[in-house]
């Protein structure tokens, strides 16, 4: 019989994995069991469906079961859910949903990539109507069947972080009155106050009422209790973050990683012989801090996927870490992160020097010129870039890929000033925002 290889998850991570299995070994036998309908979906793009800037749930999937069955001789079973895992039998229980049966498979080697889940407030009342997760395109297609046709006027969104806002934006595209409540003291956990206070700023411009340090304290018919009063609400969305979905790993005994995910080495092998694990459920490592960490993101999943994958077609590769870059929107407000912020870099045991400046996206006599502000983490003494975030209007956002490049060369902030940067009065200042936030730190290094 062929070597079987078993993924568990059909989307970035395990699909990436199965593929790039496939391009190493021909011979392997690969079973893939997704517990939705859909495979390799764009997960990031469920707001823009929303809004109406896409035009539906399908244009998000990249390659349907039946693509990866005929281009890579990978035997897609949809709606399978694994709900036991046996190490040393080396099997996998399935419940097959559509047939209501549960079956046994064995593995010879096995993927996990599970995932993460929304957080959901522990609170009277969250699973009642009209309360949404969105986490995937049948979470999206379950929205919009509900509000297909009705008249959504109060929207209150649970949770100010990247999702949240992309919500926000797709909910005031439909003319609807959006709440943002978030127990934090401002939006965006991942950036630092002063940078967090001007997107709560940016967001309130654009007709969002964003409520920080409010907790939710439960849900009825049409309402949102909190702790600050009670808010009406056509419907809810909870958008409080994600948690790894490693459960069914780490309670089996692999080894736990980061926020109870599942504990990789640099080749996304787990603590067990043959078995491997990528994406949101999975830790990695961070090259900034040098320490493992818990990061859900898309461009992750699909890399880490990938790793194991050439490593169990027989080949070598590793995953060099992560430097934590992300960027989003909300309305015409672009907002970007990149290595640590400050909270990060003093837990990390990083002493540093901070530059902050105001700047515009063009020259700013050019017509529509937008204001930016942009901030530099440098490491006291060594001068090295540890970390940098930037809020402004369109064009600037995408600043943060020269930043995570140079973090990710391990250039100083005098090298930063130094590189030979593009200009153009339509494009671009004579000096880029995050070259003046280096030239603002190093005014204090010592």
């Amino acid at each position: 019989m062929a070597e079987r290889l078993v993924v568990i998850g059909g989307d970035a991570a395990g699909m990436s994995a199965a593929t790039n299995a496939r391009r190493g070994r021909t011979d392997l036998e690969i079973v893939v069991l997704e517990k939705g309908p859909d495979t390799s979906y764009a997960a990031c793009g469920i707001p823009y469906v929303l809004s109406g800037a896409v035009s539906g749930v399908d244009e998000l999937i990249a390659r349907t079961p039946q693509q990866f069955r005929d281009r890579f001789r990978v035997d897609v079973r949809t709606r399978h859910e694994v709900v036991g895992l046996d190490l040393d039998a080396r099997r996998v229980e399935v419940r097959a949903l559509d047939q209501h049966r549960t079956l046994h498979l064995g593995f010879d080697q096995l993927h996990i990539a599970t995932g993460a889940r929304p957080v959901r407030p522990d609170v009277p009342g969250v699973d009642g109507p009209g309360i949404h997760g969105i986490q995937n395109l049948e979470d999206t297609r379950s929205l919009m069947a509900s509000i297909d046709g009705q008249n959504v006027r109060n929207v209150v969104i649970v949770g100010a972080g990247y999702v949240g806002l992309e919500m926000a934006e797709a909910f005031i595209e439909r003319n609807a009155k959006v709440t943002m409540v978030d127990s934090g003291a401002q939006p965006m956990k991942s950036l630092d106050p002063d940078m967090g206070q001007l997107v709560a700023k940016a967001a309130n411009t654009y007709g969002i009422d964003v409520q920080c340090g409010v907790k939710v304290t439960g849900f009825s018919p049409g309402q949102v209790h909190t702790s600050d009063g009670d808010l009406r609400a056509d419907l809810v969305i909870l958008g409080a973050g994600v948690v790894p979905n490693s459960e069914i790993a780490t309670s089996v005994g692999l080894k736990a990683g980061e926020r109870g995910s599942i504990a990789v080495d640099p080749r996304q092998r787990t603590s067990h012989e043959g078995i491997y694990a990528a994406g949101d459920c999975a830790d990695v490592f961070h090259r900034v801090s040098g320490q493992r960490v818990h990061l859900a993101l898309g461009t992750v999943a699909n890399k880490t996927g990938a790793v194991a994958g050439r490593n169990i077609g027989g080949g070598y590769s590793r995953f060099p870490g992560v430097v934590g870059t992300a960027i989003t929107r909300v309305c015409q407000i672009e907002i970007a992160r990149t290595g640590l912020n400050m909270a990060e870099a003093n837990a990390a045991g990083i002493e540093f020097n901070v530059g902050t400046v105001d700047s515009t996206s063009r020259a700013g006599y050019f017509p529509g010129s937008e204001p930016v502000r942009a901030k530099i983490l440098i490491e006291r003494g060594t001068q090295r870039l540890i970390g940098g975030q930037i809020v402004g209007g369109d064009r600037s956002g995408k600043r943060i890929d020269t930043l995570a490049t140079a973090i990710t060369a391990g250039m100083t902030a005098t090298d930063l000033l130094d590189l030979d940067l593009g200009y153009t009065p339509s494009v671009t200042p004579i000096w880029d925002a995050f070259q003046l936030a280096a030239r603002e730190a190093l005014r204090f290094q010592r």
